[in-house]
Parts: structure tokens; sequence; C-alpha cells
């Protein structure tokens, strides 16, 4: 039970990073970023490029990928969401779609289809008792740890912050009081993308780098996006980890292979019943 336990955790920090920036660019923008899984996947092979072709060590060739991908995120912005920016979600998620299959068109004509893996030395696991973990493991707990105490602080305790949760609350409100909306929402997907890339390399390395390696993440990131309540960031995390330990507790009742039905009845669950999210607020539109 232990090791289920752990290994629920690893799976929901793993889940944890796409969530939280779906859930800000929700908060801020009102639209479902249908690319975020695409996003990840562009995010690992970036890495990929710095770490096995130029050579670099995986820490330096994430820092860079991240980096570098969180400016194409906002030229993306700039080339397709804002020129739509007073369409409806519904426009925009569309738009997303289309992103989407872009990216991973432009992926697959470079990188072709076959897994990939990161040059990284191999490690001995690490025994505590019964539980049992590994260097990816170990690698994922610390770098998404580290990620998520750095975005609390900066929406905490930073000007940034709280010039973001304002636009969040009420973006007309906020433009009153002299905020500028497109920067917030240039930040917005610098950090959105920082963290969708860093959690394209933590999958690409308990895993592989592969095309569909975005896809395989899609509806669960969502499911757990909802589950903490899409507009509100931090919970989404919340959800991210109450879905992936679920996840692993219900190997002890099924195949590990058919643990993704978890996800879709939690989700079909939360449409139907609380579609808010546990950690939501009801809109109530009169």
């Amino acid at each position: 039970m232990g090791q289920l336990l752990v290994n629920g955790l690893v799976t929901g920090l793993l889940l944890a990073l796409p969530a939280l920036a779906l859930s800000l660019t929700f908060s801020v923008l009102r639209f479902a970023n249908y690319a975020i899984g695409a996003y990840l996947t562009c995010g690992a092979y970036l890495v990929y490029v710095g770490n096995v072709m130029l050579g670099m060590p995986l820490w330096l060739a994430a820092a860079a990928g991240a980096m570098l991908f969180a400016v194409l995120a906002v030229v993306i912005d700039w080339l397709v969401y804002r020129p739509l920016r007073d369409r409806s979600g519904v426009t925009l998620l569309v738009a997303s779609m289309g992103v989407a299959i872009a990216l991973e068109n432009v992926i697959r004509f470079f990188a072709g289809n076959s897994p990939r893996a990161y040059d990284v030395a191999v490690a001995r696991p690490i025994r505590i008792g019964d539980i049992r973990l590994n260097y990816e493991q170990l690698t994922i707990l610390i770098a998404v740890i580290a990620a998520l105490a750095i975005v609390w602080i900066v929406f905490r305790f930073t000007r940034l912050g709280r010039m973001m949760r304002a636009v969040a609350d009420n973006p007309d409100l906020a433009a009153v009081r002299g905020i500028t909306r497109s920067r917030v929402v240039a930040c917005v997907w610098l950090i959105s993308g920082t963290l969708v890339a860093l959690s394209g390399v933590l999958v690409g390395l308990d895993a592989n780098v592969e095309p569909q390696m975005g896809w395989t993440y899609l509806l669960p990131v969502f499911t757990a996006a909802i589950l903490g309540g899409i507009a509100n960031p931090m919970a989404a995390v919340a959800g991210a980890l109450t879905l992936g330990i679920a996840e692993e507790l219900a190997t002890l009742v099924m195949p590990v292979h058919y643990r993704m039905i978890v996800t879709f009845l939690v989700m079909v669950a939360l449409l139907l019943l609380r579609p808010w999210g546990l950690f939501g607020t009801r809109q109530v539109t009169k």
C-alpha cells in the first residue's frame, strides 16, 4: 500500500504542473487550452535536442528548453489567440485544437515517430523500508515541489501575482486600476509555458519522449484541473494529486492498463454532479 501511495503521489505530481498551467490560462483568458498536451510534447523534444543532440546536462537542457518554450508559448499567443481574444471561449478552444495538430505534425516531420530517451546515467533506486524510489521518481518529486513552491510564492507575495489575480477576478476593474491586461497575459503564458515544458521533461524522463506522449496526458490533465476547480490554479494541484493517487489505488482491483478508466469515470462524475470542482465555488447566473 505504501508503494502504491508513493507511485500515486509521483503520478499526481506529473499531472500537477500541466494542470496548474491549464487552470492558470483558463482563469485569466477564459478558455480551455486543448493544446496543453502538444505543449508538453514540444517542451520534451526541445529538451531532448539540448540533452542528446547538443550534449548538454539534463538540468541545463531542461532550463534552456523550458525558457525557449515559454517564449514560444507567447509567440503562439500573439499569432493565434490574441487576434481571437474578443471571441467566445469555444472559438479559442477550436483554435487551440488547430495549434495542437500543427505542433504534433511539426514534431513528427522533424523527429519521426520513434520513441526517444534522455541521456542520463543509470542510478540505483533508493529503498526506505518497503518503499522503492528510483532516480526518475526522486527527480520528479524534487523538481515539481520546487516549481510549485516558486509559483505559490509568485502568486501570493509578488505584485505580478496580485495583478494576475485581479485580471482573473475582474478584468474591467483591473484595467481601471491601471493594470495592463496584455502584459499580464504575456506573463501568464511565460509561466504556463515554463511549467508545461518542465512537465514534458519529467514525463519523458519517467517514460519515453514520443509524439503521442501529450495526448496520453490530455484527459488526466483536464480531469485534474476540473477536479480542483478549473478557475482555481492552486486547487488544480490538489486535484492532480487526488487523481494520481486514485489511479494507483485502482490497480488493487483492476489491471494496471485499465487504470485510465478511473480518470474517465471521475471526469464524467464531475461533469454530472459537481462541474465547478471539489474546491471551486458554484457560479449562480441570474
